[in-house]
């Protein structure tokens, strides 16, 4: 094949991929949500006391502060580590991808160093405010054990990422990504197996809602367990976790315990976290890391060829700046995402319990036990929020009844 000829089929490929990754943008972004539902604009003020507010708003204050700064001090970090951490190389006799593994390995410490200080101090906060009880010591040990994991899992990427390397040079985001998608859907088949302190739910109530929901939500059986939290945390959660045969709905004791919600309001959480396994939210999850993960890793690959690209292990450091700094950059876009999904549930949990008062009441009772401000800024909303706010949700069960 001549040289025009090759670059027409490599832009007819790239053309082909674009379209693709254009269908899987509009075919993911479908929601059971109606597109013309009506919301009503209310005002927080009208379900908090001013006290409530208050308090909320006064803790999430320094959150976001802290949050800034720490990210300010990674971007710093690692960009003291792309400058330098070439050089290490030089001493590094383990091979081409043995010396990536290193410098990825070293790296993640770097970063772990740089956020330690402001994890610290966010703990802190959540003492004083009676949302955690863990120790310091244990926070930092437990902190630095958690890196073994993560560890194990960049380790895995940058094997990939250099092996592939090895053998399309610049090319190897185009295997790379499917790859690394597939370690994704790994861990979320396993996920549930490392959650520690689980045990069954024990409340026949309880049991026999999640089977009726389970029924009206078109599921088969799920597994309803409940992990052990309160001597860490006094802030409820709830989450849905596995894929095929390891799917479970976990709730935190702190949701079930002291009767601190009513049942007809842990009905609606475990609505919701059927509404997740009912949509399939964590295969849409690990199709939307695809979509985000493609352009970034071309970004990463265009950015580092001055470097030999990921194929010399000098490139890491670099690398490790450019995915960082491309994370932040599209977590808007990647928290727009997930709010969705999260829209989604609330209304599949609407339908199901038919009863938009509870939910009301537990969002309500979500924002002040883990003072949480139900009405944030937009930036911090669009830099952070994963869900959307308290007043949002409280919206969409305002507005239901008239659907």
């Amino acid at each position: 094949m001549t040289l025009r000829g090759r670059q027409l089929a490599q832009l007819a490929g790239f053309a082909l991929l674009a379209a693709a990754w254009v269908y899987a943008i509009t075919r993911l972004l479908h929601t059971t949500v109606p597109s013309n539902l009506h919301l009503p604009d209310l005002k927080a003020e009208d379900y908090f006391t001013p006290r409530q507010l208050e308090r909320a708003r006064d803790f999430e204050r320094f959150v976001r502060i802290d949050y800034v700064l720490s990210q300010v001090a990674l971007l710093a970090a690692l960009v003291g580590y792309a400058l330098r951490g070439e050089r290490l190389t030089r001493e590094s006799a383990a091979g081409r991808v043995g010396t990536g593994l290193l410098l990825g390995m070293l790296g993640l410490g770097v970063v772990w160093f740089a956020q330690l200080p402001f994890g610290v101090a966010n703990l802190w906060w959540e003492r004083r405010h009676n949302i955690s009880h863990q120790g310091y010591v244990s926070y930092v040990i437990d902190s630095f054990f958690g890196l073994g994991g993560t560890f194990l899992s960049v380790c895995l990427v940058i094997a990939i990422v250099m092996g592939f390397a090895g053998l399309l040079r610049n090319k190897w985001w185009i295997p790379g990504v499917p790859a690394i998608v597939g370690v994704g859907v790994l861990v979320a088949f396993i996920t549930p197996f490392l959650i520690p302190s689980l045990h069954r739910l024990h409340d026949p109530q309880l049991r026999a809602d999640a089977r009726q929901l389970q029924r009206a939500e078109g599921l088969p059986k799920i597994p309803v367990e409940v992990q052990d939290v309160h001597e860490f945390t006094t802030a409820p959660n709830a989450e849905s976790v596995g894929v095929g045969p390891t799917r479970r709905v976990i709730l935190w004791d702190t949701l079930i315990r002291r009767n601190r919600f009513t049942r007809d309001q842990i009905r609606v959480v475990l609505a919701h976290e059927f509404g997740h396994q009912k949509h399939q939210h964590i295969w849409k999850g690990l199709a939307w890391t695809a979509v985000f993960l493609l352009p970034i890793a071309f970004l990463v690959a265009l950015a580092t060829r001055g470097r030999g690209g990921l194929y010399d292990p000098r490139a890491v450091p670099l690398a490790l700046l450019v995915f960082v700094v491309l994370q932040l950059a599209t977590s808007p876009l990647q928290n727009s995402v997930s709010s969705r999904m999260e829209s989604e549930a609330d209304w599949t949990a609407l339908n199901a319990t038919r009863d938009p008062v509870a939910a009301m009441r537990l969002f309500q009772r979500l924002s002040t036990t883990s003072l949480t401000d139900p009405d944030p800024p937009g930036w911090w909303q669009a830099l952070v929020g994963t869900h959307p706010s308290i007043m949002d949700r409280i919206e969409m069960a305002k507005g239901w009844p008239g659907r």
